[in-house]
C-alpha cells in the first residue's frame, strides 16, 4: 500500500482528521513522516492501527485500554491473558451499566405511567423526581456513573 496523506487516512478508516491529529498527539499513533511541506503521509501499517483504534472506540474501551491493548497487538508472540483481562473488565463495566440502565428504565415507565394526567401540582413525575425515596428502584448509582460521561 502507498502512503496516503491524511484526507485520504480520514476517508479511508472513517475517522475524522481532527481525531486522528488527536491520536498522534497522545500517542496512540505514531508520529507520521512529513514532506518538506510539512504534509503528513500515513503507512499501511498506520491504517491498519487506525482502524484497530476506532473499532476499540466503537466497542467503549476507554483510550487506556486501547493503548494497552495497542502494546500487546505489537507483540504479537506474547500471551493473550492480559487482553483478556482488558476485555472481561469492560464487560463486566456494560453488564452493570445495562443492569443499571434497565433500572432507571423500569422507575421511568412507572412514573410516567402514573404521572399522564392532572395538573403540575399533582404531576406524579413532579413529585417521584423530587424526592428520590418515593422511588422503587436503586438506580442512584447509574445517575452518578451517568453524570461523569461527557456528551
Amino acid at each position: 500500500m502507498d502512503e496516503l496523506p491524511i484526507g485520504e487516512l480520514s476517508q479511508d478508516t472513517g475517522v475524522k482528521v481532527p481525531t486522528i491529529r488527536f491520536y498522534e498527539q497522545i500517542g496512540l499513533l505514531k508520529v507520521p513522516r512529513r514532506t518538506s511541506s510539512n504534509r503528513r503521509y500515513y503507512s499501511g501499517d498506520d491504517v491498519k492501527r487506525l482502524r484497530f483504534i476506532r473499532h476499540s472506540r466503537e466497542l467503549g474501551f476507554e483510550i487506556d485500554d486501547i493503548r494497552a491493548l495497542l502494546a500487546m497487538y505489537d507483540e504479537p508472540q506474547s500471551s493473550c491473558e492480559s487482553v483478556h483481562g482488558i476485555a472481561k473488565r469492560h464487560l463486566d463495566q456494560i453488564e452493570l451499566r445495562i443492569s443499571q440502565l434497565q433500572a432507571l428504565r423500569g422507575e421511568l415507565r412507572r412514573m410516567v405511567h402514573e404521572g399522564q394526567h392532572g395538573r403540575i401540582s399533582d404531576c406524579r413525575i413532579i413529585e417521584v423526581l423530587a424526592d428520590h425515596d418515593q422511588c422503587q428502584h436503586d438506580h442512584a448509582r447509574a445517575s452518578v456513573s451517568a453524570e461523569r460521561q461527557p456528551y
